[in-house]
């Protein structure tokens, strides 16, 4: 096993970190890092014997953090922020079929439930959103954000 990165690489997230439980002072599931931040690789190590582990420091937040290879890039990789996140609403552009069926017309309002990235975090995206009681894959484009809720004026009893 030979690490792809090595001390003093800069190195950028392609996924949200949380914590697992091993970052002192936050809750096991709070947001630790967002895809995108960048760092620098300061130590590998190993997890199992079978996972590389790299200790990066993300300068612009002071933390330090053990990222997996598979969460990194190259800093100066092409990289293109993506417009959704996990549990956003986002309404659909056009109507979605399944073996023929409309699951989803244009404006079906549906949630994120995973970012996708072509290969090394490039700019190809898309979501598996859960909308209309189905799970489906579509590209970033065909999506918008779901406006708010409605905000009335009358009172709420």
């Amino acid at each position: 096993m030979r690490p792809r990165y090595e001390y003093g690489d800069s190195v950028r997230l392609i996924r949200n970190v949380r914590n697992d439980g091993t970052y002192p002072g936050m809750e096991v599931g709070e947001l630790l890092l967002t895809r995108g931040a960048t760092g620098v690789v300061y130590d590998v190590g190993t997890y199992l014997q079978d996972q590389l582990i790299y200790r990066v420091h993300f300068l612009d937040k002071d933390k330090t953090v053990g990222c997996r290879e598979e969460e990194l890039i190259p800093a100066d990789a092409p990289w293109v922020q993506n417009r959704f996140e996990f549990r956003d609403k986002v309404r659909v552009r056009c109507t979605l079929k399944m073996d023929g069926e409309v699951i989803a017309s244009a404006g079906d309002v549906g949630e994120v439930e995973n970012v996708l990235r072509d290969g090394d975090g490039g700019s190809d995206i898309h979501y598996n959103i859960y909308i209309n009681g189905q799970a489906i894959e579509i590209p970033e484009v065909a999506l918008q954000a779901a406006e708010p809720e409605e905000q009335t004026d009358e009172p709420q009893h």
